[in-house]
């Protein structure tokens, strides 16, 4: 509503500061309007932006086409979908090696939450029929990207995948909330936004629920804590995302559990 406001505001004022032409009138010279509002560009940007995410807030549109051009596993295929937010996005990267040749599909989406990947569960995991899926999802919950959530409320949207999941099939790997640090960004820490403390809440709850719905627990968080209990330095340069190292220590972690799930009936 603000926003609407401040676009108003500064389109008013240029309204009101644009001269009449003084074609026609003697004596008069037309002076040029120099318009200012320097919000106002940044403004209109974010109302679109803010409009198109309104408009598709799942962003259910991003691999859309990807979906529609996949063909269906061959017999015999272990298939996996990565489900996520930017730290599985940003795996299929080339410089951090996803699964070379292996039938693995990411379908991570930066910034979203539990939420937004419940509304594209369908679409973009139970649609292109994997034997397993991999769920990394969380931290952007606990940061409130898409307002303030509860544990719970974050809690029972990734039981509401697993159910989805598991009504069709699809064996389910959830995945550790990783660790954060405030090595690199000292001025507004990871550690602030994403408190450890609900991360290892949020990490007990998914490890007793895989355990107790026979789903499996993949644990990236121990492999990448150092002594403080923080995400280790060396692993990001940004205190939150996972560099090349990073994703060197979660690829084998996450390649044995896909290991135990596919073979499991």
């Amino acid at each position: 509503m603000k926003l609407r406001l401040l676009v108003f505001l500064c389109l008013a004022m240029l309204v009101s500061i644009v001269p009449i032409p003084a074609q026609g009138l003697a004596g008069s010279q037309a002076q040029p309007a120099t318009p200012s509002c320097p919000e106002l560009a940044s403004a209109l940007t974010a109302l679109l932006n803010n409009d198109a995410r309104l408009r598709d807030w799942p962003n259910s549109t991003r691999y859309r086409e990807a979906n529609r051009s996949l063909a269906a596993p061959q017999p015999g295929e272990a298939r996996v979908v990565f489900m996520g937010d930017s730290i599985t996005d940003a795996w299929q990267r080339p410089q951090y090696r996803f699964f070379p040749g292996k039938p693995y599909i990411i379908r991570g989406i930066s910034g979203q939450t539990t939420p937004q990947m419940l509304l594209r569960f369908r679409p973009d995991v139970i649609n292109l029929k994997p034997r397993a899926v991999i769920i990394l999802a969380g931290t952007n919950d606990i940061a409130g990207n898409t307002g303030p959530m509860t544990d719970e409320e974050i809690e029972g949207n990734l039981a509401s995948m697993c159910e989805l999941a598991r009504a069709n099939n699809i064996r389910v790997i959830l995945a550790s909330v990783l660790p954060v640090s405030n090595y690199h960004n000292t001025t507004a820490p990871q550690t602030d936004r994403r408190p450890m403390a609900r991360i290892k809440t949020l990490n007990a709850w998914m490890k007793a629920y895989a355990v107790a719905n026979g789903h499996l627990y993949l644990d990236y968080f121990s492999a990448m804590t150092d002594a403080a209990g923080l995400l280790r330095e060396d692993l990001s340069t940004d205190d939150l995302h996972p560099n090349a190292k990073g994703y060197e220590i979660m690829a084998p972690l996450a390649q044995a559990a896909m290991d135990i799930a596919l073979r499991m009936e």
